[in-house]
């Protein structure tokens, strides 16, 4: 365990070298603050601008195959709920006024949804219909999702990529290269680096999330109704959603104890309505 210990230190010390230290968004009431490390060569822009590519071919895609919803009450709705959310972005990050927005629903039985970086939204209409979700369980979801966006957690685990390579090499080089060094080395990364830091982006995302959604005048309480859905959803064959996005009781804990930190934010929105 020491020596695993040892590697893990090893490969954070060779990615903080190639990275700078940021905080891509304010704290908001939930009080996000974690410094992020981001590889200094790899620009926002430069991100935005290839997944803006990857988005338009899924998009254009699934157009080609008339899966594409554009005018249906079920597109209006869900474009509904990301105006209200797209509204309150910037108080967490005031250049996403700025981003280009995009809304897409696609006719696909998956359970699941993004936003990528500068903001490209997905949903699939499977994940709606399945799991019967109110407007104020989408806004948890989409909330969740933009969060990530806003956080920039693409570029982020873009970073650490970049730096795992650096780390194995590292390592490989300490104990002297090897199969069975390597494929220590490939678990001293993850379990030095990746596995601590997905569960990190996770609750942020559930944090600014459910401060969006009650900012936007959802109700905040639709994201604990909507991780146990999930949670049953994922019972025998994990939809996809759930693979990256891990129902547990510990995330429902998590949530309910910033409800009330959010509450009020909820109840004014709701007033102005």
């Amino acid at each position: 365990m020491s020596k695993l210990l040892s590697l893990s230190a090893l490969a954070a010390a060779l990615v903080l070298a190639g990275c700078q230290a940021v905080n891509t968004t304010s704290g908001g009431a939930v009080g996000i603050d974690r410094k992020q490390y981001m590889f200094s060569m790899l620009s926002t822009d430069q991100v935005n601008q290839s997944y803006a590519q990857s988005y338009q071919e899924t998009v254009s895609a699934a157009s080609s195959k008339g899966k594409l919803e554009k005018s249906t009450p079920q597109a209006k709705r869900l474009q509904a709920v990301a105006d209200r959310l797209i509204k309150q972005a910037p108080v967490f990050r005031p250049d996403s006024a700025q981003w280009a927005w995009e809304v897409n629903l696609i006719d696909s039985p998956e359970l699941n949804a993004n936003c990528g970086p500068g903001g490209k939204i997905i949903f699939y209409t499977g994940l709606i219909d399945e799991l019967k979700l109110t407007d104020d369980e989408i806004a948890a979801v989409m909330g969740h999702e933009i969060a990530h966006a806003l956080r920039e957690h693409g570029r982020e685990a873009m970073s650490k990529a970049y730096g795992i390579e650096l780390a194995k090499q590292g390592a490989g080089a300490l104990l002297g290269v090897g199969q069975d060094t390597m494929a220590l080395a490939d678990y001293a990364v993850q379990y030095g680096m990746t596995l601590p830091n997905s569960r990190s982006n996770e609750n942020e995302a559930d944090l600014i999330g459910l401060e969006l959604s009650a900012r936007a005048g959802f109700d905040p309480n639709a994201a604990i109704s909507l991780w146990t859905k999930m949670a049953k959803a994922s019972e025998g064959a994990p939809p996809e959603f759930m693979s990256t996005h891990p129902a547990s009781s510990s995330r429902i804990a998590s949530l309910q104890a910033a409800i009330p930190k959010v509450m009020p934010l909820y109840e004014q929105a709701k007033a102005s309505r």
